[in-house]
C-alpha cells in the first residue's frame, strides 16, 4: 500500500490515512455559532475519505475573530452547535479536529466575499484589535498592544476553548500560530517590538505560545495537540525555519504531538513564489531540524504528488485545502490515481461508483 493511504499512528489516535483536510474559514457563522453549512461542508470530506478533518480557525474570544462571521468556542451555544458536526465527521470514519485561534491585529475585517475590504468599523460591528505591539498590518486599523492582564486573558481563553472543544467531541486540537495571527505576531520580530518578558529574544517571543500550550494541555489532557506554524515569513529579518524548529521542540516538550507547517501571512511585503508544492521544502526543513512529525500543505492537488512528498521523507502527512473544495472526495480519487481503489474508504452507499478495471462486469442496479 502507498504511504498516502496507509494508517498513521499518533499517540492514542490512528488516522486511517495521511491525506487530511486543512482548516478553511467559511465566514458563515452568526455570533460565532456554526450552522448547517459548516456541518455539510466538513462531513462531506469525511465521506470523501479524509483521515483527519480540521474545522476552521475558531476564535477563543469574540475579539479574536478574523471577521464578524467567524466561528467561536467561547460559550455554551457554540459548543453545542459544534457537537453534531464532530460526531458526523467521526461517524464517517475520519478524526474530527478543530483549530483554536486568535487573529490579533488581523481581526475585525470584512469577510473575503463581502463587498468591502479592510477593517470593519465599530458602528458596523467591528471592534478594537490587539497585538503584541501597536503596529498595524498594512491596510488595517491600528491595534493596541496587549498588556499583561490582556495576555493572561488570552491564555485563559485558549484553555477554556480547549475544554469546550473536547466536550464537543473533537479529538485533535490545533493551536493556530501561523498566517500572521496573534500567536505568530508574538513569535515574529517583524511584529513583536516589545521590551518586556514577551519581546526580544526568541524564548521571550515564544512565551505566549508556550503558555497557551500549557493551558490547552491542562484543560484537554487526553486530546492530541497540533500546532500550525508559518515556517517562514518570506521577509528579511522575520520568522524562519530555524526559529520554527526551535519553538516546535519547546512545544513538543509541553504536549504537542504534530506540527502543521504552512508559511507567510504576517506582512504585506512578503515575497513568495507560488507553485505546486511550494511550501513543502519549508515543512521538510522543519522536519529535518527537529525529527518531529509534520504535515505539508500548499498546492498539493493529486495522489501521485502527495505520495512523492511522503516517499521523499519531506512530511509525515499531507494537508490540502482548495483541492478538497474542488473535489470533496479527493482521497477516493487519489486512491484511484495511485492504482489502489480498493484501499480507499468508500462509503457503502457509494460503492456502485467505485472505479473498476475495464474488463470487470458490473451488475445493473
Amino acid at each position: 500500500m502507498s504511504l498516502l493511504l496507509s494508517p498513521f499512528d499518533l499517540g492514542p489516535i490512528t488516522f486511517r490515512n495521511r491525506l487530511w483536510v486543512a482548516p478553511m474559514c467559511q465566514y458563515s457563522a452568526v455570533e460565532g455559532v456554526p450552522n448547517d453549512w459548516h456541518h455539510v461542508h466538513l462531513a462531506q470530506f469525511a465521506s470523501g475519505g479524509a483521515g483527519l478533518v480540521i474545522a476552521e480557525a475558531t476564535a477563543v474570544l469574540p475579539e479574536g475573530r478574523i471577521s464578524p462571521d467567524d466561528t467561536g468556542l467561547w460559550n455554551d451555544a457554540q459548543q453545542s452547535a459544534w457537537a453534531p458536526i464532530a460526531a458526523s465527521i467521526r461517524a464517517r470514519g475520519a478524526v474530527p479536529g478543530i483549530q483554536l485561534a486568535h487573529a490579533g491585529r488581523k481581526s475585525s475585517t470584512w469577510a473575503p466575499f463581502a463587498d468591502e475590504r479592510g477593517s470593519v468599523p465599530a458602528d458596523r460591528g467591528g471592534w478594537q484589535t490587539v497585538a503584541p505591539s501597536a503596529v498595524a498590518f498594512d491596510g488595517l486599523a491600528a491595534p493596541v498592544a496587549l498588556d499583561l492582564a490582556g495576555i493572561d486573558a488570552v491564555v485563559a481563553a485558549f484553555g477554556e476553548a480547549a475544554a469546550r472543544a473536547v466536550a464537543a467531541g473533537f479529538e485533535v486540537l490545533e493551536i493556530h500560530a501561523a498566517h500572521g495571527y496573534l500567536l505568530h505576531q508574538f513569535l515574529s520580530p517583524l511584529s513583536n517590538l516589545r521590551g518586556d518578558q514577551y519581546g526580544g529574544p526568541l524564548h521571550n517571543r515564544a512565551r505566549l505560545l508556550l503558555r497557551v500550550m500549557d493551558a490547552v494541555a491542562a484543560a484537554a489532557p487526553h486530546a492530541t495537540l497540533f500546532v500550525r506554524f508559518s515556517g517562514t515569513d518570506w521577509a528579511e529579518g522575520g520568522w524562519d525555519e530555524a526559529q520554527t524548529a526551535t519553538v516546535a521542540g519547546w512545544a513538543a516538550e509541553r504536549g504537542a504531538r504534530f506540527f502543521d507547517i504552512s508559511s507567510g501571512g504576517l506582512v504585506a511585503h512578503q515575497q513568495i513564489t507560488v507553485g505546486p508544492g511550494y511550501q513543502v521544502p519549508v515543512a521538510a526543513q522543519v522536519r529535518r531540524l527537529t525529527g518531529l512529525p509534520v504535515s505539508a500543505v500548499g498546492e498539493i492537488t493529486d495522489g501521485a504528488q502527495a505520495e512523492r512528498i511522503l516517499q521523499a521523507g519531506e512530511a509525515d502527512a499531507v494537508m490540502a485545502g482548495r483541492e478538497w473544495l474542488r473535489d470533496p472526495h479527493f482521497a477516493l480519487r487519489a486512491a484511484t490515481e495511485l492504482g489502489e481503489t480498493d484501499a480507499a474508504p468508500w462509503p457503502p452507499q457509494y460503492l456502485r461508483a467505485r472505479p473498476r478495471p475495464a474488463h470487470t462486469p458490473q451488475a445493473a442496479r
